[in-house]
């Protein structure tokens, strides 16, 4: 192994460096030391680069971000089973401490010692050094593995895809409803797709641009809420009842309301984006038409059920994949992934 790599390095809001001298971490017990292969722009590391969740994310400067990658196994430490060096893996952004009451109910998205890196929590990319590097050193159980003729860039969407699998197992999404996904970004993109394979009889996307009409290109009801009100479209489209299911992953404070207001009663509203301010919302109708509206964070334990669903047909993240970058190439990536330029939708690096 090389004692040095190559890493984009965070050292303070705006200002990053590509950068050729930076030690190759280890791995300790449990964990699993990777060559990265592929790594996908999140939002989140917009927001991250800025410093607009420091000192959350990341706790330091400097530091190593990105959270959505895949690699292969190139070093397994102590009390690691079921991987060897030359696997392939995708990595899942966070790994709970594991003996928490939450961790040991599976929940491990909501640690009660998140952050807490001696107490075992790690947030790979926000609380712990990232994936935008040649290598990563990353926790067993954050680790899926994968067939050896999977494709990495496509992998690299594994994590936003649990995200998008969590979001529609929190709305209970069941066979034959009518489920209504409100911003077909990257987590929208696969939302979508999830309401589907869990058995909804109906799926309509709300949106715009070249994202809608790339829902429409995969067989799926869509309204462009630039050319036509998306409440009276929706409940139109229903029957003026409205939605069983809407899962909102715009992340916008009208897209919270919209929500809200578009479901049917006794229907279930789950809030997969995160809005930069708080959102009034009728609480009336939460009490006399029995709404339900829950949060949804990370991907607990969703890995493993969306490689069954890539492998099944039910998932296609490949076509998410819009542009690829080397990693030395990572401002460029950036600025393609802000400005959504060429129809940007999942932009991936490769170191």
């Amino acid at each position: 192994m090389p004692r040095t790599m190559q890493a984009v390095v965070l050292h303070e809001p705006n200002r990053y460096s590509f950068e050729a001298g930076v030690p190759v971490p280890e791995a300790g017990p449990q964990e699993v030391l990777c060559r990265v292969g592929a790594v996908a722009i999140c939002g989140t590391d917009i927001g991250i680069i800025s410093g607009k969740f420091f000192p959350m994310w990341p706790p330091r400067w400097p530091f190593i971000i990105g959270h959505e990658w895949a690699g292969v196994v190139e070093e397994v430490g102590p009390g690691v089973p079921g991987l060897v060096p030359g696997d392939k893996v995708a990595g899942s952004s966070a790994v709970g401490c594991g003996h928490c009451r939450n961790c040991m109910k599976g929940r491990y998205n909501l640690c009660l010692n998140y952050g807490n890196m001696a107490a075992g929590h790690r947030q790979y990319g926000m609380t712990a050094q990232g994936a935008y590097a040649q290598y990563i050193c990353a926790h067993a159980r954050s680790l899926v593995k994968l067939p050896p003729d999977f494709d990495l860039g496509e992998a690299s969407l594994m994590d936003t895809a649990g995200i998008a699998l969590h979001i529609a197992k929190r709305g209970g999404v069941g066979a034959g409803d009518t489920a209504v996904v409100i911003g077909p970004g990257a987590v929208g993109s696969i939302a979508y797709q999830c309401a589907r394979a869990l058995g909804a009889g109906r799926v309509i996307v709300v949106g715009r641009g070249h994202r809608l009409a790339k829902a429409r290109a995969l067989g799926f009801e869509t309204v462009d809420y630039e050319s036509t009100d998306p409440l009276a479209c929706v409940k139109e489209a229903t029957g003026g009842v409205g939605p069983d299911v809407v899962l909102e992953c715009a992340g916008t404070a009208r897209a919270v309301r919209q929500a809200v207001e578009m479901v049917k009663k006794g229907g279930r509203v789950v809030i997969g984006g995160l809005p930069a301010e708080d959102v009034p919302l009728p609480l009336k109708r939460f009490v006399l038409d029995e709404i339900e509206v829950v949060g949804s964070r990370a991907a607990p334990n969703c890995l493993p059920e969306v490689l069954a669903l890539v492998q099944a047909g039910a998932l296609r993240l490949r076509e998410l994949v819009t542009h690829r970058f080397p990693l030395s190439d990572f401002q460029t990536a950036l600025a393609t992934f802000q400005d959504r330029s060429g129809g940007a939708l999942k932009v991936v690096v490769e170191p």
